[in-house]
């Protein structure tokens, strides 16, 4: 079993029951999956740039992400229809909490100047997105193989009902927010 979800079931339940005032563990939040993101931006026009992003994101999610294609045409953007513009990856059940594990330990606190994570990034169903600016804070890459630097979206689905409950959740799991 994954340390986190160990951790979750053991301490993390109890402490949210108590505190958020639940009479069930069913109504208790948990983390359903975790979806990255990766917009292409200008590289989507550069095939051999396409590939290694799929290549590096594979690496440290441990799953082969799918390729996000344009719904339409936008000629501002100088994108067709059907064009790459993104790669995704969903995390469910036991790489979730591995891939958790590894971003809370290993990767966050390799974020130059680091002083926590966004407080405002909740959203109204009490989901939570971080984005990050580099994919070099990922110590499973080869630095020397990347050929241009990009960012992603992390996104934490829970089944919280509130921003609070969503924030105590992650606390729990030991996501360092900032202090205000």
């Amino acid at each position: 079993m994954a340390r986190l979800k160990e951790l979750y079931e053991k301490t993390i339940i109890p402490e949210l029951m108590k505190t958020y005032e639940h009479t069930n563990k069913m109504d208790v939040p948990r983390l359903e999956k975790i979806v990255i993101n990766v917009g292409l931006g200008k590289m989507a026009h550069q095939k051999d740039l396409i590939d290694s992003v799929r290549k590096e994101i594979a690496v440290f999610a441990g799953q082969k992400p799918a390729l996000t294609r344009s719904k339409k045409s936008i000629s501002n953007f100088k994108i067709r229809d059907g064009a790459p513009v993104g790669y995704k990856v969903t995390l469910r059940k036991k790489r979730m909490y591995e891939f958790l594990d590894r971003l809370i330990n290993f990767v966050i606190p390799r974020i130059r100047d680091f002083r926590g994570v966004s407080l405002t990034a909740f959203d109204r169903q009490g989901n939570y997105t971080l984005g990050i600016k580099e994919q070099t804070i990922f110590p499973e890459l080869e630095l020397d193989k990347i050929p241009v630097a990009h960012g992603m979206d992390v996104c934490f689905v829970t089944t919280a009902k509130t921003k609070e409950e969503c924030k105590g959740l992650l606390e729990g799991f030991g996501m360092p927010f900032a202090k205000r």
